[in-house]
């Protein structure tokens, strides 16, 4: 048969309601009405889920991924015997099984490196925390913190990519657009997924991210991730060129639209689609998106929380902030990326700045959406791609020390919807160096996401070059102890 002909034939839901003139703005003017008569419940979803597998209990995710990987030891998993035996060799404790970077490889001694930070207890849930995060000390009764967090990847890049798609190598989806294509969007009027990047300054030359860690993969591309950009417009071509006013421009999307949809019906390619919503897309966002990131009707001691960096774009504390405004307008998925956590060396110079940078803004959001009524059906993960080591990369004094990459264990804490409120899970042992009790895998921790947000992580999957494949692949498995 001509692949044409057997495009055209082939109705997919998509082509259907492009094919129909009034059916895409009637069945967005009857959501528009539906979502406003059950503002206060979590809506059915609307894409490729029409009903939920499970009840849910979030209706959006806040991601604040700490890129670089923050240190487990000297920020949330206290090992006094690092102290007690500072400056030994960890060979002469039990044997180095683990793989280690070619970073540290050769060095002739492991020397033990204990934290030069000081451990207290907080809130009725006795959580032990470091010094340096004091205003996440102050939220720890809100919060689930994981100790036996645990990965394969061993470098930054496919670490980063793992917690962002399930796999190691690029071309997968990422969490965030397996969340739009499963159970589409909530706002008509900003994307189901956006992406927030900030830079830190605990160390300025950081890893780099890629547009990919926020992309559709094999997904339609209209599942992406928008990001939101520092300077400039928020979103590339915003505004309209000069001399270029909105009746022109929506006089030429509407010319566009016709073309694309003779493509379309010829064709059935699901992108040309895409590109007929994103367009759409874009121009009601040169509305919507002014409004959200207009900050000037926030009150006074509302700023004053999240810090004074908040006035700045593309901070930690704006993106913050941006991203509660993002959960009141009901997007899906918001993605915050903060570099610069990769402390090699220098780590007390370092590793104070980058959480000064990002303690205050992380608790502040927490505390915001609860005032708000919105941490109930917001869920909130916090943490980065792997741990660090337990012995000094590089020369140890008691001063000055680094740690290198770590993927057998490290921590990372979640609060909001159907989480539970001061809450430790699992166990490292003395050394910090392997899992004792209770481990949990990335492949867990999106397993126990999606079913937050209704999702059996099996059932949710995509059919790519003669497989089905799913965020989880073939493992993942619901971690019911930290679920209320």
């Amino acid at each position: 048969m001509n692949p044409f002909l057997n495009h055209q034939l082939l109705e997919t839901r998509r082509h259907f309601f492009g094919k129909a003139a009034t059916g895409i703005g009637t069945a967005a003017l009857a959501s528009l009405f539906q979502r406003d008569a059950f503002s206060n419940e979590i809506p059915k979803p609307d894409g490729l889920m029409k009903e939920y597998h499970n009840p849910p209990k979030a209706k959006r995710v806040i991601y604040m991924f700490q890129s670089g990987a923050p240190s487990q030891q000297d920020l949330f998993d206290h090992k006094p015997k690092l102290q007690e035996h500072f400056g030994e060799d960890m060979r002469d404790h039990f044997p180095m099984t683990q793989r280690i970077t070619g970073m540290t490889k050769n060095q002739k001694t492991f020397p033990l490196a204990g934290t030069r930070y000081q451990f207290s207890r907080h809130g009725d849930s006795q959580m032990e925390l470091s010094e340096l995060l004091p205003n996440i000390a102050g939220i720890s009764d809100d919060i689930t913190l994981i100790r036996s967090m645990h990965t394969e990847a061993i470098n930054h890049d496919p670490a980063i990519t793992f917690f962002q798609t399930g796999h190691q190598l690029a071309g997968r989806p990422s969490i965030g657009s397996w969340l739009s294509y499963g159970l589409g969007s909530t706002n008509d009027n900003l994307p189901s997924f956006v992406a927030l990047i900030s830079r830190g300054t605990g160390r300025p030359n950081c890893q780099p991210l890629y547009d990919r860690l926020w992309g559709s993969g094999f997904l339609p591309t209209e599942h992406a991730g928008v990001k939101f950009m520092s300077v400039g417009d928020p979103v590339l071509y915003l505004n309209n060129p000069t001399g270029f006013d909105a009746t022109a421009r929506r006089r030429m999307l509407d010319d566009l639209a016709k073309l694309n949809q003779e493509k379309l019906e010829e064709f059935g390619d699901p992108e040309i689609n895409t590109r007929i919503q994103q367009y759409e897309m874009a121009y009601r966002m040169q509305t919507s998106v002014p409004e959200l990131t207009d900050f000037s009707d926030e009150p006074k001691h509302v700023l004053d929380m999240y810090g004074e960096n908040v006035h700045q774009r593309g901070t930690y504390a704006y993106n913050c902030l941006l991203a509660r405004r993002l959960a009141e307008r009901d997007v899906r998925f918001i993605q915050l990326f903060h570099m610069g956590w990769d402390q090699h060396g220098n780590l007390h110079n370092q590793l104070s700045g980058q959480c000064r940078d990002a303690d205050q803004p992380s608790a502040a959001l927490v505390k915001d959406l609860e005032q708000r009524g919105l941490l109930d059906d917001t869920l909130i993960v916090w943490g980065g791609e792997f741990g660090r080591t337990s012995y000094c990369q590089g020369k140890l004094t008691r001063e000055v020390y680094g740690r290198d990459h770590h993927p057998r264990c490290f921590s990372l804490w979640m609060a909001g919807a159907g989480i539970k409120k001061g809450h430790i899970h699992g166990e490292t042992d003395d050394f910090c160096y392997n899992i004792t009790k209770d481990p949990v895998h990335v492949h867990d921790l999106h397993a126990t996401m999606l079913h937050l947000l209704g999702i059996d992580h099996e059932k949710l999957t995509y059919r790519f070059q003669g497989r089905y494949f799913r965020l989880t692949d073939v493992h993942g498995h619901v971690v019911k102890d930290i679920l209320t």
